[in-house]
């Protein structure tokens, strides 16, 4: 049995494409932009770099990017307390 190889950068490319035009048909229909929001709790430099990745995504396939940073002794109960809504 032969294995497929799969193009992971092809497939992500694919499924942002699919995204954005889902996105901009919500935006045409409805007047909605959706969002990701994002909390980074403390300052782990890996942590940075998957929050930045996933906020330049978000953005370049038409939606709203929210960061939310909160201090590294922030606990668990604290950011549900400041969550908005």
């Amino acid at each position: 049995m032969a294995a497929d190889i799969i193009d992971g950068k092809a497939f992500a490319a694919t499924v942002r494409e699919k995204v954005a035009g889902h996105v901009a048909r919500l935006k045409e229909e409805n007047d909605i932009i959706p969002g990701l929001a994002v909390v980074l709790v403390g300052e782990d430099p890996a942590s940075q770099v998957y929050v930045r990745s996933k906020g330049k995504l978000t953005v370049e396939v038409g939606m709203n990017s929210y960061e939310h940073k909160m201090e590294a002794d922030t606990s668990e109960e604290d950011c549900w307390l400041s969550s908005p809504g």
